[in-house]
């Protein structure tokens, strides 16, 4: 059964799980991965989450205040052996769910080309494709995300 967990950046199933993704990433970006690396620190995340199943951790994700309305999701991670168990969704909505609890309306996402799977996942659970923002304005490997939260 999956169970997932409300934390902080410095739970040790999250900081391995990140891990896991970062080393993923740098496969997948390639010469781009230093790039996209200075934006995904995970010190001072109070926002987290993690999914684990049968006592392994599998999953995480976490937010970050973009703005007063607003949050931005990062560092989501499914382990690869745990995809097709629709993971990722749900440790998305729990982010949204945490995110209007605490007076969020928005959520915004950045992700990149190289990951189809991650946009799929997106779009399929209402983020819409905006004009790439802040750091990634003009970068051609982003693609950005915008939801209004329920």
């Amino acid at each position: 059964m999956l169970k997932i967990i409300r934390t902080d950046s410095e739970n040790p199933d999250f900081r391995q799980l990140v891990i896991l993704l970062d080393k993923e990433l740098s496969i997948r970006d390639g010469d781009e991965h230093a790039f996209y690396a200075q934006f995904n620190k995970i010190d001072m995340l109070n926002h987290c989450v993690v999914a684990s199943q049968d006592g392994q951790a599998v999953g995480c994700g976490a937010f970050k205040k973009f703005d007063d309305e607003t949050i931005e999701i990062k560092r989501m991670y499914v382990r690869t052996d745990s995809r097709e168990e629709r993971i990722g969704g749900k440790v998305l909505k729990e982010l949204e769910n945490w995110a209007v609890e605490i007076g969020f309306n928005f959520a915004v996402l950045e992700t990149g080309k190289k990951q189809p799977e991650a946009i799929h996942l997106y779009k399929k659970s209402g983020f819409e494709v905006i004009p790439n923002f802040g750091q990634y304005a003009g970068v051609e490997n982003s693609v950005c995300l915008k939801k209004k939260l329920n």
